[in-house]
């Protein structure tokens, strides 16, 4: 991994394979690590050049403790792709990444070519905003949830009952979520404190750029009627939707995503 110097903190991030530049941007929590299991490859082995990077409040990019806001996120990714030698770029992102997308494909359409969207959301509807008002609440109390039961709920909110109902890949992704998981870093409760009250459905019909729109079937985070949303407003998006997939369904249906993905790059 490279650290860059981007809008004055410092970004982590990798680069591989030659050709058209894909950045892929991860979602809340997670590190941009996760896209090298099964979207990384794919797109290299189709002949892209795909940069991962480690959002602000994830280290060892900066963690901004102060706060991280939508804007600047965007600018970071901006930042990131001018510095790779400019734009256009696809962009790909999922849940709050998706949302990174598709503000940085309104604010900076000179720095994209086409723009995914996966789990992507104009808005949150009140069940979200409860859920990430919770969880900060739970960070703040400084309880510790014990780790099976952590894993339990990660796998509820995120797996689709599909994937569960398979003794083999409950056991494993439960396995996963109980050792890979723990407290929350205060660069993630930054995060957390993004705003969770916007509604962008109307901005978003001034996107002109070429544009899909992924909802997975199963997504209690971000159910699919929030993605067909965002498809909706830009009259040049396009709207896929992956069966058995929960809010990983980048993880759970690797296959379905990639196919999806590559397809939409290349027409």
């Amino acid at each position: 991994m490279t650290v860059a110097t981007i809008n004055g903190i410092p970004i982590n991030y990798q680069v591989k394979g030659d050709g058209d530049l894909v950045v892929l941007i991860m979602g809340t929590g997670s590190p941009g690590r996760v896209w090298d299991l099964h979207q990384t490859p794919a797109l290299v082995a189709a002949g892209y050049r795909v940069c991962t990077f480690d959002n602000r409040g994830i280290a060892p990019s900066g963690e901004s403790l102060g706060g991280i806001t939508m804007p600047d996120m965007v600018a970071d990714t901006a930042g990131l792709i001018e510095h790779l030698g400019g734009g256009p770029a696809h962009v790909i992102g999922t849940s709050m990444g998706a949302r990174v997308a598709q503000e940085l494909t309104l604010a900076r359409p000179d720095l994209v070519r086409k723009a995914v969207f996966l789990a992507g959301h104009a808005r949150m509807d009140h069940f979200q905003q409860v859920l990430t008002e919770g969880e900060r609440q739970l960070f703040d109390s400084g309880v510790a949830l014990p780790a099976k039961y952590r894993a339990a709920v990660t796998a509820v909110m995120n797996l689709s009952p599909a994937t569960l109902a398979d003794d083999h890949s409950a056991r494993d992704w439960m396995d996963i979520f109980e050792f890979t998981g723990g407290a929350t870093s205060p660069g993630v409760r930054a995060q957390l404190g993004m705003d969770r009250a916007f509604d962008r459905r109307g901005a978003y019909k001034s996107i002109m750029r070429p544009c899909l729109s992924v909802a997975f079937a199963d997504d209690r985070m971000i159910p699919p009627y929030l993605s067909r949303e965002v498809a909706d407003c830009i009259a040049t998006a396009s709207f896929e939707e992956i069966p058995d997939a929960g809010h990983y369904g980048y993880l759970e249906r690797p296959e379905a995503v990639n196919k999806v993905l590559i397809d939409f790059l290349a027409k």
